[in-house]
């Protein structure tokens, strides 16, 4: 059990492993993440490879930024209540820092959103003809883009994503209504900002499930660092700077209680 101080904390296998409730959570994690790899990589092979044989302009840009932001705001609205709806292991790792989540229980999750990733990407690559599957939808640096460029854009696109997480759904005082809302949005503007330079990931299981399926590894470590980094930062000021001390809880995504978060 975390103290007070919003420090980080282990956790205990009997809180975590021996869990049932983990265990939901675990697996809303990992179907909230299937489909929204699904959904969002379905979307870029279906505007980019499928229907503009490989060119991308605005228009589809945009398509892929509404599909991810929309998809990911159902999704947190579906899983929240049982897991939280991270559906993002920057997510995770920011809330774990914010000592509102064990490290064993994240652990957990990561494995649930990793698995959810790769199962995503297998099934869309199950559904796609083999001609029109292409990277499925894998993340990559843009044109002249340096890796350095690339990096400090996640960690800013993944900053904003993960400050809205503790301005809507981790702290009590936020709008929790809206939290699935704000969340998407913040992802779809990321994805219109980042499209051209990083793809716009924030998050390391989107890209992870469609690299490891389609063998697509280029960069890919900008993928985790970036998000990881951004995450950390926006957890660490929303904590410190804004987020009254409290018990070691967090609240569900659009509920108006707090829920702790190591309760069997």
């Amino acid at each position: 059990m975390a103290d007070t101080d919003n420090m980080v904390y282990l956790g205990s296998a009997d809180e975590s492993l021996a869990s049932t409730a983990a265990w939901k959570a675990t697996i809303a994690e990992f179907i909230g993440t299937l489909l929204f790899i699904f959904i969002g990589c379905g979307s870029v092979v279906a505007t980019v490879d499928l229907l503009a044989g490989g060119a991308t302009d605005i228009s589809q840009a945009m398509a892929v930024a509404v599909t991810h932001g929309i998809a990911l705001a159902v999704v947190i609205a579906s899983t929240s209540v049982v897991s939280g709806g991270h559906i993002n292991p920057a997510v995770t790792f920011g809330i774990v820092l914010s000592g509102k989540l064990s490290i064993l229980r994240g652990l957990m999750y990561w494995v649930g959103q990793l698995l959810g990733g790769v199962v995503g990407a297998l099934l869309l690559k199950w559904t796609t003809p083999v001609k029109y599957q292409g990277s499925l939808g894998s993340h990559g640096l843009g044109a002249d883009i340096e890796w350095s460029s690339g990096l400090i854009i996640e960690i800013i696109l993944t900053f904003m994503l993960v400050f809205t997480v503790f301005g809507t759904a981790v702290d009590k005082r936020g709008p929790a209504a809206i939290a699935p809302l704000a969340i998407g949005l913040s992802v779809l503007v990321g994805i219109v900002v980042g499209f051209p330079f990083t793809g716009g990931s924030m998050n390391p299981a989107r890209s992870f499930g469609p690299a490891f399926v389609s063998g697509t590894w280029g960069n890919h470590w900008v993928y985790w660092v970036g998000p990881l980094i951004g995450g950390a930062i926006a957890s660490l000021v929303y904590t410190w700077v804004f987020l009254p001390p409290s018990r070691p809880t967090t609240r569900r995504v659009g509920q108006d209680e707090y829920a702790p978060v190591d309760a069997a």
